[in-house]
């Protein structure tokens, strides 16, 4: 109970003392016309990218929903897979858990449970939540490896992941909708002039990022107050809406001068990214939606589709229907694993 109460006086003290939707398939339409297909982006363009034989952590916060639970399964399981094979880093695994209380997979997954933020204090945007576990969970738990991945329910390791951090440079994927220019406005409230240009802040959200836990355990109570600082204003709120968290984390990386090594090849997101082919993790966040041609209907429901906003109440039935000829290999691959995990996972449809 002392260690719980130290942890919310810690919060309510640095809050108290922090001074300071998009229409997806439009903007990554727009954006795949606009790429260059490069997998690398530096903003430190002196450093030469080099994997490390160093672990890391791989941590993911979620709740007790049954949303969440399902998709924690499968992650758990493709890391178990892909952990011990060449080329990979990946150390131990922890969910984190922030809704307060144990569940019924803490004997399936390594959990570490911790509190949610005060009623109503995340106005139902639950994601504030994720920069308060993480604060806990580094002050709280013990943490063997000195890197970390942090990660989301809807990850899949689709190929071992090493270590990608250089020395205290995190490795980050970079979103096309992280536009701090296009904010700057807004952004100046939390990063003032003094601290220099906004472009010293890197268009990346807190996951997937692999970074040190020394730069992290800095780095996650500004970002914790960052983004509750900027929920509580309505013109930022507004301006930044469901991505305001990504923008929290993002801010307080560059309040601290820690900048990211951009690599594209960390995740891939059907249906847009077209193969896994040298990519590490699959983000199966978008629906895949297509007709029995094998042709993208976006934005329009598909006879054959996958979308796991289907399933917020329960798991995906086991063995889900293959895609029609002509779709692409990384909707294949996500099929196929989602399958494979769901045949070998205990009482898939019952837990």
């Amino acid at each position: 109970m002392g260690r719980k109460a130290s942890t919310l006086l810690f919060f309510l003290l640095c809050f108290g003392f922090f001074l300071v939707t998009y229409n997806l398939l439009t903007l990554i339409v727009h954006n795949r016309s606009n790429s260059d297909g490069s997998l690398l982006l530096d903003p430190l363009p002196h450093r030469k990218t080099k994997t490390s034989p160093t672990p890391f952590h791989v941590a993911v916060t979620a709740t007790d929903s049954p949303y969440n639970k399902w998709q924690c399964r499968i992650m758990y399981y493709w890391y178990n897979q892909k952990k011990a094979l060449p080329r990979s880093d990946m150390g131990g695994f922890t969910r984190i858990l922030h809704s307060g209380n144990q569940d019924n997979l803490m004997d399936e997954i390594p959990t570490f449970v911790v509190d949610p933020l005060p009623p109503g204090l995340d106005q139902g945007y639950v994601v504030l939540n994720r920069p308060w576990a993480f604060v806990q969970w580094l002050e709280r738990a013990t943490i063997k490896e000195d890197y970390v991945l942090m990660a989301e329910p809807d990850h899949i390791f689709v190929n071992p992941l090493p270590n990608l951090a250089v020395g205290g440079s995190p490795a980050a994927f970079p979103f096309f909708y992280i536009t701090p220019l296009k904010f700057e406005n807004v952004v100046r409230k939390y990063y003032p002039v003094e601290m220099g240009p906004v472009t010293n802040i890197d268009p990346v959200g807190s996951s997937p990022v692999i970074i040190s836990k020394e730069s992290l355990e800095k780095i996650a109570p500004t970002w914790m107050n960052v983004s509750l600082t900027m929920k509580q204003d309505p013109d930022t709120d507004k301006a930044l809406g469901w991505v305001l968290e990504m923008y929290g984390y993002a801010i307080a990386s560059a309040l601290h001068g820690v900048r990211h090594m951009l690599r594209r090849d960390l995740m891939l997101q059907p249906p847009w990214d077209l193969s896994t082919k040298a990519m590490f993790i699959i983000h199966y966040t978008y629906a895949c939606d297509y007709n029995m041609k094998g042709e993208l209907t976006y934005g329009k429901i598909g006879e054959w589709r996958f979308d796991k906003r289907l399933h917020l109440r329960g798991p995906p039935r086991r063995n889900i229907s293959m895609p029609p000829p002509g779709v692409p290999e990384s909707v294949v691959t996500l099929v196929k694993m989602l399958n494979e995990a769901t045949s070998n996972i205990p009482n898939w449809d019952t837990l």
